[in-house]
């Protein structure tokens, strides 16, 4: 164990009933909380990051010899249900115990050494999170990936990372053996099935059965890389970003204590699919604070299900997409009863305020609002306690110093729209991507000046509160008033006939581009007349914001396209109209 946390985990072992206070001084925090804290502190920037950091070795481990001693309440670490009856509970002691198989059968069969990277491709199953933290204690880097993934999606993230093992599930593998000849570096493939093996696959579930549990956590740098995502551009193939043991590891404790407001008595439900970015925040968020992560498999999106989840399991934190918040409140939620949920959050894309404020009316539980990006931890954030100005995405998080700056990096005054940009000069904060993986001029691209570009537009008010706009891509300039897509959209969310809508620039020869919206209605207004109801919608716009805003042209749709994770895709609708 490093110094840095050894002694304080002794005074565990040595007296489970923690410190106690000299008469007449304070008494000093809990062991748990003073060790929370520790981290809390190097998350903030407030402590310098140490040397050498392993997540499997430096929280989980901790917390298991934490659970042992009775410094945490009898939740489980991980919680999983699969909504017909399964279900899997692990202690953290049961977590290490089994992710230590894992890291034999990583070490083992799979022949893995430290660095080697492997793609990970399954859906909420609880082999993912085993695997996870079997990567980290063998230093293999994880790639997660969406289980949605394409032969061809695949083939090109199997070549770019040049990853020599895969895990997937029976539905994916005959895509994988489709291209797998392609993909020179591959060399062991790892099924998730309770079915017979498959040729040329090894099966995880044996292989875990019969693997030892010990095994000697691999001594990791803070630097060293933990995982890598792919993420989109509005140009190119998907670039890959790189995470170090220490960005990830250490980043997302002061947010999962202050944002997501979590301790070791709560259960956090996250919705999010294992290949988005979301995922990796629940388990770097939750588990320094000691909490419980809850899964349920969710084979797909259903309101109805989330919430007699929520009413059936103690949850008391739920993180989904402003995408699902807008279905959950066109249910009737009075027929629920959430009887332990106390904080709720979203992220991911802009909350409409309408969504948040009959998410509140109908459930008494605010909803929070956060904003980051793969390459980031949390950027922004209404942590629990701060006012909340709706629609905003909230203030800048430590240990970021986020500003909106001009095209040449020229730091703006408040009320001025620009790009959201972290300073990175002097000093890079230590919880941020370690690069594009292999290509340098995209990362040398996202730099101007001072400043890490995110490429989103937003102002900043007097207050520091952040008000997004949307990609610089987004942004519509009609007629030379700028007009961001997220401010149209939450006038239209208003109205009772719109159950979601994407804004972007159209075409139009007098004023260069106009706005457009595709409108999916709800059920109650699905056979109104169409020109009417535009009619109706436009002037409605008209009234909620400025008018030059209104959408000069308006068409229904029965869906709008989404990524896997439930985020609009506004480029597809937008490159459609300029297409035409």
């Amino acid at each position: 164990m490093r110094p840095w946390l050894r002694h304080m985990v002794l005074q565990v072992l040595r007296n489970s009933r923690g410190f106690c206070g000299s008469r007449g001084q304070p008494t000093p925090l809990p062991v748990p909380q003073k060790i929370v804290a520790t981290w809390e502190a190097i998350s903030l920037g407030r402590q310098p990051v140490p040397e050498y950091f392993n997540f499997a070795h430096d929280v989980l481990d901790v917390w298991s010899r934490l659970e042992e001693a009775g410094h945490r309440p009898p939740n489980p670490a991980f919680w999983w249900v699969n909504g017909t009856g399964a279900e899997i509970k692990w202690s953290f002691e049961e977590l290490g115990k089994q992710s230590r198989k894992a890291a034999n059968v990583l070490g083992g069969a799979c022949g893995l050494q430290p660095g080697d990277r492997m793609m990970l491709v399954l859906p909420r199953l609880p082999e993912w999170w085993l695997v996870s933290v079997a990567c980290m204690r063998t230093g293999v880097v994880m790639i997660p990936g969406v289980t949605q993934l394409t032969e061809k999606d695949l083939k090109y993230r199997l070549q770019a990372s040049r990853a020599k093992s895969i895990i997937t599930s029976d539905s994916l593998a005959p895509r994988v053996d489709a291209i797998s000849a392609e993909c020179p570096s591959l060399q062991t493939k790892l099924l998730v099935s309770d079915s017979d093996s498959r040729p040329g696959w090894l099966n995880f579930g044996e292989l875990l059965r019969e693997a030892p549990t010990e095994h000697n956590c691999l001594r990791t740098k803070s630097r060293d890389p933990l995982a890598i995502y792919f993420t989109s551009g509005t140009t190119g193939a998907p670039k890959m970003v790189e995470h170090s043991q220490s960005s990830y590891g250490l980043g997302f404790v002061a947010s999962g204590r202050r944002w997501v407001a979590l301790t070791e008595s709560d259960i956090f439900w996250n919705t999010t699919d294992t290949g988005w970015v979301k995922a990796a925040w629940t388990l770097f968020s939750a588990w320094p604070n000691g909490a419980c992560i809850f899964v349920h498999e969710l084979p797909r999106v259903d309101a109805k299900v989330i919430l007699n989840t929520l009413s059936t399991f103690p949850i008391t934190t739920l993180c989904c997409v402003p995408t699902i918040f807008r279905l959950l409140v066109q249910e009737d939620l009075t027929r629920y009863q959430f009887q332990s949920l106390r904080h709720c959050l979203t992220g991911g894309e802009a909350l409409n305020p309408d969504v948040r404020e009959k998410w509140k009316r109908q459930t008494g539980v605010e909803l929070y609002e956060g904003y980051g990006q793969s390459e980031t931890v949390v950027i922004c954030a209404n942590p629990k306690g701060m006012k909340i100005k709706s629609g905003s995405m909230g203030k800048a998080v430590p240990p970021y110093d986020v500003q909106i700056v001009d095209d040449e990096g020229n730091v703006l005054p408040p009320g001025e729209e620009g790009n959201v940009a972290i300073r990175i000069r002097p000093t890079r904060p230590f919880c941020f991507f370690n690069c594009y993986l292999d290509n340098p001029e995209k990362t040398a691209a996202s730099e101007q000046g001072d400043f890490y570009i995110t490429g989103d537009r937003a102002r900043m008010d007097k207050d520091g509160y952040f008000w997004f706009m949307g990609r610089n891509d987004d942004v519509i300039n009609s007629s030379s008033y700028r007009i961001g897509p997220v401010e149209v959209e939450s006038a239209l969310a208003e109205h009772p006939a719109v159950l979601e809508s994407a804004v972007v620039s159209s075409p139009d020869p007098i004023r260069g581009e106009v706005v457009k919206a595709f409108i999916v209605l709800t059920p109650d207004y699905s056979s109104h007349d169409p020109e009417a109801l535009t009619r109706e919608l436009q002037e409605h716009v008209k009234r909620v914001t400025a008018p030059y805003k209104y959408p000069r042209k308006v068409a229904f749709v029965s869906e709008l396209p989404k990524t896997v994770s439930g985020k609009i895709q506004r480029s597809k609708l937008r490159s459609q109209e300029w297409r035409k």
